[in-house]
């Protein structure tokens, strides 16, 4: 599993700033904020309230 799919399955249990879901899938605060910028991009994830990151509705 991906960087992605493991981020986006975190998500899917509630939003989370990028520090959480690092720690809660295991990787490194500074690629989880890439690859959220990238999903963000994608419209995968939204940002709900600053430095929250959350899936779409």
């Amino acid at each position: 599993m991906g960087s992605e799919e493991k981020i986006l399955e975190a998500l899917s249990e509630k939003a989370m700033k990028a520090g959480e879901i690092a720690e809660f899938v295991g990787l490194d605060k500074d690629d989880v904020s890439k690859t959220l910028k990238t999903l963000k991009a994608k419209g995968k994830v939204i940002s709900p309230k600053r430095c929250y990151y959350g899936l779409p509705e």
